[in-house]
């Protein structure tokens, strides 16, 4: 069974810095996609950034050159760095992994529970 586990929400000041983390278990971490996700009050989650399997980024117009997504194969990981907060950045922040789309896979999602970033003076 594939798990999903955020950490690294906290509290921090506009214009502040954080990584947020991500460790996925259950199956061979190499094959999958990765993203994370926002999802703020009221609001719809869409997403921040993602990493294909191969290690190339991609990011939302309203992160470019703040956010970075990165990724450990070897510990299972997902990192995004997230520099010069702003209160538009507050939210609950999910990891997604995504299988290939093609057969055997079939593109199967899975989600974390997500971590919480808190933007406030």
């Amino acid at each position: 069974q594939v798990q999903l586990v955020e950490s690294g929400g906290a509290m921090v000041q506009p214009g502040g810095s954080l990584t947020l983390s991500c460790v996925v278990s259950g199956n061979d971490f190499r094959i999958f996609a990765m993203g994370w996700y926002r999802q703020a009050p009221g609001k719809q989650r869409e997403v921040v950034a993602q990493i294909t399997s191969g290690g190339t980024p991609t990011y939302a117009d309203s992160v470019k050159g703040r956010f970075t997504i990165s990724r450990n194969n070897d510990r299972n990981t997902v990192y995004l760095q997230i520099s010069n907060l702003n209160s538009a950045d507050a939210g609950t922040y999910f990891c997604k992994a995504q299988t290939p789309r093609m057969t055997p896979y079939n593109g199967v999602v899975y989600w974390g529970k997500g971590t919480l970033v808190t933007v406030s003076t």
